[in-house]
């Protein structure tokens, strides 16, 4: 394969389209020490997360335009989030209260070499119970790409919510960005979760996957390109699947390949598939010529995958987003 060449952001010319992001945005207690069980854990440092909210937020971050469609709990920590959200760029005109429901927490194990383990608080939490009648269509409608996880689809009223704000994006003609995010903890069990995420996998424009969650769908070896393409069907523009810091696999109708990762000292593995998601997202939305250009689908990527490199090297996800600059600094030092 031809080397990437320059250090160069792509497509910094045009203008970015509008990417919504639906689902859910919660808070996350990451211990202030790594490699210790959460009953071990002295402290707690309090970081804004859920994987949507940080799409939303790398794409703002990154120099394009984004909103969050999502509900929230009329407390301290809901508000607090959708400051965040604020703070970070991201229209807020989707966001909601619940004045009956909380707003969802998460405890986070880190494990000593950065990956984590997940403890929820959620029984219902105010992001379960968005309703269909109270999505901001309008704000969907104006959207160049649609995005969503899989956790809004594991109950009721916001499994429906979802599915007609996904519905109403294909039918205004946008694209659907699809990143299933498995969290087992939360559904009732595995195989829910496999038919829950696969039930509406063929709504998908283009789709990113993790190794991990490749095995888990398709119940063998992620490295086995047979498995992979069995995830693919007719109609997908784009399918990637990430590596960690190996890099990414891509696979389109007419060609796929792989882009190598960047090796960083990884502290918290916590939002780096969302930094990736949103720099491929702030790149698809200007030009989505990507899908069917090999070049400069490389390019695109390999800028991706140093966002979700860099994402790695502090704790918390959206604190930890990178920049452009970050990026191209990161991309210049070469790949692995």
């Amino acid at each position: 394969m031809a080397p990437l060449g320059d250090a160069v952001a792509p497509a910094a010319a045009a203008a970015p389209g509008l990417v919504v992001s639906f689902g859910e945005m919660l808070i996350d207690f990451v211990p202030d020490v790594a490699g210790v069980s959460l009953a071990e854990s002295g402290g707690f440092v309090k970081a804004p997360g859920g994987a949507p909210a940080n799409v939303a937020c790398a794409v703002s971050k990154l120099g394009g335009s984004s909103a969050f469609v999502g509900k929230f709990g009329d407390d301290e920590f809901g508000h607090m989030l959708v400051e965040i959200l604020k703070q970070n760029g991201v229209n807020a005109e989707g966001c909601l209260f619940d004045q009956h429901a909380r707003t969802a927490l998460a405890f986070v194990t880190l494990k000593a070499n950065g990956e984590r383990e997940f403890m929820f608080y959620r029984n219902p939490s105010a992001d379960m119970l968005l309703t269909e009648a109270e999505l901001n269509l309008d704000l969907i409608r104006r959207a160049r790409i649609f995005h969503y996880g899989s956790i809004s689809l594991i109950t009721e009223p916001c499994r429906s919510a979802h599915v007609a704000a996904m519905r109403a994006a294909k039918s205004a003609g946008i694209l659907c960005s699809y990143d299933p995010n498995v969290r087992l903890p939360l559904w009732p069990s595995a195989q829910a979760a496999r038919d829950g995420i696969m039930s509406i996998w063929k709504e998908a424009d283009f789709i990113k996957v993790s190794d991990d969650e490749v095995a888990f769908l398709t119940q063998g070896d992620a490295n086995d390109e047979k498995n992979v393409l069995s995830l693919w069907f007719e109609g997908l523009k784009l399918l990637i699947v990430t590596d960690g810091e190996k890099g990414c696999r891509y696979f389109t109708k007419d060609f796929k390949g792989s882009v190598p990762g960047y090796s960083v000292n990884t502290v918290d593995t916590t939002g780096a598939g969302d930094a990736f998601v949103g720099s491929l997202l702030v790149n698809v939305s200007k030009d989505d010529s990507i899908f069917y250009n090999e070049a400069k689908l490389r390019e695109v990527l390999q800028f991706s995958n140093a966002c979700g490199a860099i994402c790695t090297t502090k704790k918390g996800a959206i604190p930890a987003l990178p920049t452009t600059a970050t990026a191209l600094e990161l991309i210049s030092k070469g790949s692995n």
